[in-house]
């Protein structure tokens, strides 16, 4: 029965979690994830749904076609979520590409590209201040942008600022859910992206995460991490893209979204099939019903085999006469493993609080 106790509570807990849409890779995680004290978010595929689209246009001296021609150009040799939106927009006002004569990708800030004999410059404010390029003439569309929780993309042509896009990325429906579930277990909340500070700010108060670290480059995001670990934290982290894999590996739990990239996946120890940041919280509750039930399963079968096997040794026969015939003996032996069996299957009765995947399925 101690043998049975924490491989069946683990292994009815795994069954469990695949149930509601967690994958775990590592079984460990499922007694670890009780003790998180901290989750840290992405923002892009996390809590948003990852399908940015483009709300708006700001351009100087070309003309509106000219300069999405332009972005469209160099961005579709780029493979961020901020890109595609510009593409997919640009597809859909029929605009074709020029040839790209040269493309450097900036890891976290922008793109550098030779497009039709022009030097392109993408990215945010941050990318093109840093290149001494002025951009006092969007400040204004920078301004809205950001009051509207929308991102800026900066376009800048031979050094010079010529437009802006503002992308915008929403919510997932229930990521309002998710925060205000970990918030109501008493565990702290954290946004780390590498998005702009303002749109970062008000989507993070409008959730009501706790803290935001926004503008964090992809290779600072395990630093980040490490600084919470440093606090004494049990730090979670859940994340979808490539850059986020560092920080993944990093956290004492990583958790990906299985919408989002093999590396992510492969660097994280439990893998959200739906993709629900809901599913977070109900990962750590049910996390914490099974060690729980573990506790129960060591608890219950330590006392039976600490008054059953005095007794089967005839601990009574001088006080009472009495000998466990071995017919008894056998049964008590097996009624013992029964006993924490059957408790281990009271977790297959655990349900996910407002998990959108059990509601989906239901319907069906």
């Amino acid at each position: 029965a101690l043998g049975l106790a924490t491989p069946l509570s683990i292994t009815v807990g795994i069954g469990k979690a695949a149930e509601f849409g967690v994958l775990i890779k590592d079984a460990d995680v499922l007694q670890s994830a009780s003790k998180v004290q901290t989750v840290v978010f992405d923002k892009t595929g996390t809590l948003t749904q990852g399908k940015p689209s483009v709300q708006g246009i700001f351009s100087h001296q070309l003309n509106e076609t000219e300069l999405l021609k332009l972005a469209f150009s160099a961005e579709q040799l780029s493979e961020h979520p901020l890109a595609q939106a510009i593409c997919d927009y640009a597809k859909s006002k029929g605009i074709e590409s020029y040839d790209v004569d040269s493309f450097q990708n900036q890891r976290g800030k922008g793109i550098e590209a030779s497009v039709n004999g022009r030097l392109l410059h993408v990215g945010s404010l941050n990318y093109l201040t840093s290149l001494n390029i002025k951009a006092q003439i969007a400040d204004e569309f920078i301004q809205e942008s950001a009051n509207a929780g929308c991102t800026p993309v900066l376009i800048a042509v031979d050094g010079q600022l010529q437009g802006a896009i503002r992308i915008s990325d929403a919510l997932k429906e229930d990521s309002h859910q998710a925060i205000s579930e970990l918030k109501a277990a008493g565990i702290r909340t954290v946004l780390l992206t590498g998005d702009n500070e303002k749109v970062a700010t008000i989507l993070g108060h409008n959730l009501g995460i706790d803290e935001i670290i926004a503008e964090v480059l992809p290779d600072q995001k395990a630093q980040h991490i490490e600084a919470l670990q440093n606090e004494g934290s049990i730090v979670a982290m859940v994340g979808d893209g490539i850059n986020d894999a560092p920080a993944l590996a990093k956290a004492d739990i990583g958790i990906a979204m299985g919408s989002g990239s093999d590396v992510a996946i492969e660097s994280a120890q439990m893998t959200l099939l739906n993709s629900s940041p809901v599913a977070v919280s109900n990962a750590i509750k049910l996390s914490q019903a099974t060690v729980k039930n573990m506790k129960q399963n060591l608890f219950g079968a330590f006392v039976y085999n600490s008054l059953g096997i005095p007794i089967a040794a005839g601990v009574l026969y001088p006080f009472f006469g009495f000998l466990l015939s071995p017919v008894f003996a056998g049964a008590a032996m097996a009624l013992s493993s029964i006993t924490v069996v059957s408790n281990a299957n009271r977790l297959r009765l655990f349900k996910p609080q407002h998990s959108n995947f059990n509601q989906q399925h239901s319907h069906k």
